[in-house]
């Protein structure tokens, strides 16, 4: 019996260290998941929402540390030199998604490449910066856009091809 127990809490041990060792290699922070979004589930998680921006978004990930819960979010391309824009901007979103839904401000993202990850700081300024992108955007919503592309595979994919009077192909 003794050896039983000794073997069961080795294998313990063994599983508790390869859960850690895959999620370093994850790129995600230590702690506990809390939230996963990925199309590998049957089900997502339900997205997180500030009523007051009406803003919704689904990270990736969420990762309870000791201090704050910080969103990851994973994209499948190698790194760039810096994070894109874009994926900056979207992280600071659900930072700001996070803030709302947990009351509890996450003093960082994490931005996982496929070779590498980037924590982005999650500071005034750069909530600020998203407020006024956020602001822009629902100005810009009311008014019909130009195409922004010369590229003929982007005008195949999307999602307002059926409307748009710029196409193409």
């Amino acid at each position: 019996m003794p050896l039983l127990i000794l073997l069961l809490v080795l294998a313990g041990l063994g599983l508790l260290g390869l859960s850690q060792r895959r999620q370093s290699q994850a790129g995600l922070p230590v702690g506990r998941v809390v939230y996963i979004d990925t199309r590998d589930l049957d089900r997502p998680e339900r997205p997180l929402y500030d009523p007051r921006l009406g803003l919704v978004g689904r990270p990736d990930y969420l990762v309870r540390g000791k201090r704050a819960i910080v969103p990851v979010e994973v994209k499948a391309a190698k790194a760039p030199l810096e994070p894109w824009s874009s994926h900056v901007f979207q992280l600071a979103a659900y930072c700001l998604l996070v803030e709302s839904s947990y009351k509890q401000r996450p003093p960082h993202g994490i931005l996982r490449y496929a070779d590498r990850a980037f924590a982005i700081d999650y500071t005034q300024g750069l909530e600020n910066e998203l407020l006024d992108l956020l602001a822009e955007m629902r100005r810009a919503a009311g008014r019909a856009q130009d195409r922004s592309h010369e590229s003929p595979q982007r005008c195949q994919g999307c999602g307002y091809r059926e409307i748009c009077d710029q196409q193409l192909t």
